[in-house]
C-alpha cells in the first residue's frame, strides 16, 4: 500500500513509519520542518515538507495514496482552537476527496464528543476510522517542572479521578492494525494502555523518581483557569482546556470511555516511568 503519514516523526508517527516500512509498505511522511527530511529518509520513507494548513500542498501530498493517517498538530498560539481544527479538518476532507482516497485514520482524543467527527460525517462514502486515545504517558514530561516546584502533580482533576492512560507506541500499533486490516465503513475506536486513578499514577511515577509520597492534586476551576492565562495560554484556549479538565474531574469522560472500552495495550505506566525518571533527573 501507498500510505501518507502526518505528524512528522512524533511519538506516534515514528514507530508507525518504522513498522509500516518493515512490512513492505510505501510510506510518505508530512512534516512542516525541513530539518526532518534526512531523518525521515533515513527510515526509508519519502519526506513531504509543508503544512497541513496549506490546502494546495496537502492535496499534492495525498496524490496517489491508498490510505492516510491524519492528526491535527497542536498550535498553542491559535486563539480560536475550534476554527483552527475546523480549517485543518476541511483541508483533509478536500484533499481526501480530490484524490479519491479510500481509507482514512483520524486521531482525536478520549474526551472527543460522542457524536461522529466532522471527518466521519463528511466522508461517509469511504472508510474512516476515528481513533480516540486516552491521556498520553508522554504528557507527564510537561509536569516535571511542576513536580520540582510544587512537590505534586497539579491539574483540574486528580486524587481518585479515574483516567485511561495510553502509550504512543500502543497507539501506533492500533493505527498500523487499522491501516493494514481490511475494513469498510466508519467507526470510532478508543485506545488505552492502562486505567488508573490519578493518585495511583502519581505513586508509580513518584516511586520511579524517588518521591514515593507524590500526590496528584485537583485544582479549583478558577485557580486552574487563572494559572493557565498567567502562563500565556490564549483566553479562549484556556477556557476550553479547563472545560475539558472539569469534565474529566466529574467523571464524564471516563464514563463515556467505559461505554466504548477497548482491549488495553501492552505498555504500562511502570514501563514508561523508567524513561520519565531519566528525563526528570536530567532537568
Amino acid at each position: 500500500m501507498k500510505i501518507v503519514i502526518t505528524g512528522s516523526l512524533g511519538n506516534i508517527s515514528k514507530p508507525l513509519v518504522i513498522e509500516l516500512i518493515a512490512k513492505g509498505h510505501s510510506v510518505s511522511v508530512i512534516s512542516s520542518k525541513a530539518d526532518k527530511q534526512k531523518d525521515i529518509e533515513s527510515l526509508g520513507a519519502k519526506a513531504l515538507i509543508g503544512s497541513v494548513e496549506d490546502i494546495n500542498f496537502l492535496t499534492t501530498a495525498f496524490a496517489g495514496a491508498d490510505a492516510v493517517y491524519c492528526m491535527i498538530p497542536f498550535n498553542f498560539m491559535e486563539e480560536d482552537q475550534t476554527a483552527y481544527f475546523k480549517n485543518i479538518e476541511t483541508n483533509y476532507v478536500q484533499a481526501i476527496k480530490q484524490n479519491e482516497i479510500e481509507k482514512v485514520i483520524f486521531l482525536t482524543g478520549w474526551a472527543a464528543d460522542t457524536e461522529d467527527s466532522y471527518l466521519l460525517n463528511q466522508l461517509s462514502d469511504r472508510t474512516v476510522i476515528e481513533l480516540r486515545p486516552g491521556s498520553f504517558y508522554t504528557n507527564f514530561y510537561n509536569d516535571i517542572q511542576t513536580i520540582k516546584e510544587n512537590g505534586a502533580l497539579l491539574a483540574g482533576y486528580g486524587g481518585n479521578d479515574k483516567i485511561a492512560f495510553v502509550s504512543p507506541n500502543d497507539i501506533a500499533d492500533v493505527v498500523f492494525e487499522e491501516l493494514t486490516t481490511p475494513f469498510q465503513g466508519k467507526k470510532a475506536r478508543y485506545v488505552a494502555s492502562e486505567e488508573l486513578t490519578c493518585d495511583e499514577a502519581a505513586a508509580i511515577l513518584g516511586e520511579a523518581i524517588g518521591k514515593p509520597d507524590l500526590k496528584w492534586i485537583a485544582l479549583p476551576e478558577e485557580q486552574l483557569l487563572n494559572g493557565l492565562i498567567q502562563s500565556g495560554f490564549p483566553q479562549q484556549l484556556a477556557h476550553q482546556f479547563v472545560r475539558m479538565q472539569m469534565k474529566t474531574h466529574r467523571g464524564e469522560t471516563f464514563e463515556n470511555y467505559l461505554k466504548n472500552r477497548p482491549v488495553l495495550g501492552k505498555t504500562k505506566l511502570r514501563d514508561f516511568a523508567k524513561e520519565f525518571a531519566k528525563a526528570y533527573h536530567q532537568e
